[in-house]
């Protein structure tokens, strides 16, 4: 299986692959459900890469969810994710911070969030997310 788009490397190094990291949860939605927050965040990059549409609105919570959300516009290119940063408040509350970087028509986006998660009935959640200064 190819490399896992979120970047994640095992212990030597070496870049995971995608069933064996985001894949099973975007693939497996039903009974394998991310483990922990940046697990969730990670394989929802790898949702945004791979224009898994129904994953990203299965994991964003109902209360913050959007009626749909539109594919990546033709071009688009997902160069890579940092997490910096991945914070339990509580057992069912974490916030992940994140950047994502892309490339449109020659043009470098960098995307900086703190996301906020939330577990309900075993499953995490995308919430929101607010955008640092700076």
């Amino acid at each position: 299986s190819p490399a896992c788009p979120c970047g994640q490397h095992d212990a030597k190094g070496r870049p995971l692959a995608f069933d064996a990291c985001c894949g099973r949860y975007l693939d497996h939605f039903d009974d394998c459900p991310a483990p922990d927050a940046q697990a969730l965040m990670r394989s929802r990059y790898s949702a945004f890469v791979l224009d898994k549409l129904a994953y990203l609105l299965d994991t964003w919570h109902p209360s913050t969810r959007p009626a749909s959300l539109e594919p990546n516009p033709p071009g688009l290119k997902w160069l890579g994710l940092t997490v910096k940063q991945a914070r339990d408040q509580d057992a069912d509350h974490a916030t992940v911070e994140f950047v994502a970087r892309s490339r449109l028509a020659g043009r470098a986006s960098r995307m900086h969030e703190v996301s906020r998660f939330v577990r309900e009935g075993g499953r995490w959640y995308y919430v929101d997310g607010s955008f640092p200064e700076g």
